[in-house]
């Protein structure tokens, strides 16, 4: 496994696998890997030559420098589980590396990013997306891997990706779980013991709201039902709790036919925000 830490280091790199026409497949992920980094890789692994894995904590995507100071830094261990995992390359770039400046570029997703995640956290897509359209220059992979929880980024880096051209094919990966449910996420290791237990109340309400739109409920009711059940719980607090068209984002009140659509969840579990989502119909 070859550690990479700058743009020229990447290029030099990788290189001789282009002129090979040899496929690259990037896992851009922040670190403190799980199981659900690990399903990218081993997708990564079946469908391309060559893997590479970037691991920055990105500060422009965090709305709360607090936030961001308290995210969990695990590189020794990260570095062991790649190496075992068979990973070829692994870019480790410095802060300065791909901010060597402050930025001024801003995106504007539209609809994507006035909704949902956007609400709550403000110019974090403008973060994803400077640091994945940074990341994609670098590496120009052929195809990139991310995960189903983080939906809405998915759609984001969709749009990215068709509104600016990178010849690269997006790969969404579905969403790891632990045994009782609740989506892998480094955040998990922020919550205590206690926490933890509660936490599994987001996928509860995602399978709840399934079974009752697939059974003919109305969407109002069931969304009230999700409230009343955050209020008895005194260390959650829920942010959102939507139906939405996959793609677009747009809410959804009723089934309609080949609409692919999904309920998505955000909630703060004592001070950990998390998020989640679940297909609905497909």
């Amino acid at each position: 496994m070859h550690i990479l830490r700058t743009k020229n280091e990447i290029s030099d790199s990788l290189h001789p696998l282009r002129i090979d026409n040899k496929t690259i497949g990037f896992v851009p992920t922040m670190g403190a890997l799980h199981e659900g980094h690990l399903s990218l890789i081993h997708q990564a692994k079946l469908s391309s030559d060559s893997v590479l894995v970037s691991i920055f904590i990105n500060p422009t995507q965090f709305n709360s420098k607090e936030d961001f100071e308290k995210y969990p830094q695990t590189l020794e261990e990260d570095l062991q589980v790649l190496a075992a995992s068979g990973v070829d390359y692994v870019f480790l770039p410095h802060l300065n590396e791909i901010y060597p400046e402050p930025t001024t570029l801003n995106f504007d997703f539209g609809d994507l990013e006035r909704t949902l995640e956007g609400t709550f956290r403000p110019g974090h897509f403008n973060g994803v997306g400077l640091v994945v359209s940074k990341l994609l220059n670098i590496v120009k992979p052929n195809k990139a891997y991310f995960g189903q929880k983080d939906l809405q980024q998915v759609a984001i880096i969709k749009r990215l990706v068709k509104d600016l051209s990178f010849d690269v094919e997006i790969i969404v990966v579905e969403t790891k779980r632990e045994q009782d449910g609740l989506a892998m996420s480094s955040r998990n290791l922020r919550l205590s013991l206690e926490e933890r237990t509660i936490a599994t109340l987001l996928y509860k309400c995602l399978i709840f709201g399934k079974d009752e739109l697939l059974a003919g409920k109305d969407w109002f009711e069931v969304k009230d039902r999700i409230t009343n059940r955050f209020h008895n719980e005194p260390q959650a607090r829920l942010e959102y709790y939507e139906w939405i068209e996959s793609d677009t984002f747009g809410r959804v009140t009723q089934i309609q036919n080949s609409q692919k659509t999904s309920i998505c969840i955000a909630a703060y579990i004592g001070e950990v925000r998390l998020i989640d989502n679940l297909t609905i119909t497909e």
